[in-house]
């Protein structure tokens, strides 16, 4: 019943679809800091990598 008054507007609080929409949302901030993380970690890596190569001469 509360679910129904909330998206119908006679409650106040998120509706079915906004709750759905937050959720969806937060999985890809989730998905996305992960794929930063890979990324950041990468270059860290590449970086030194570069900076062991032996210099050509």
């Amino acid at each position: 019943m509360k679910k129904a008054e909330t998206d119908s507007g006679v409650r106040s609080g998120l509706t079915s679809d906004e709750r759905a929409k937050m959720k969806a949302m937060e999985r890809e901030i989730k998905e996305l800091r992960q794929a930063n993380e890979i990324l950041r970690k990468a270059s860290a890596f590449f970086a030194l990598a570069e900076l062991d190569r032996k210099p050509k001469s």
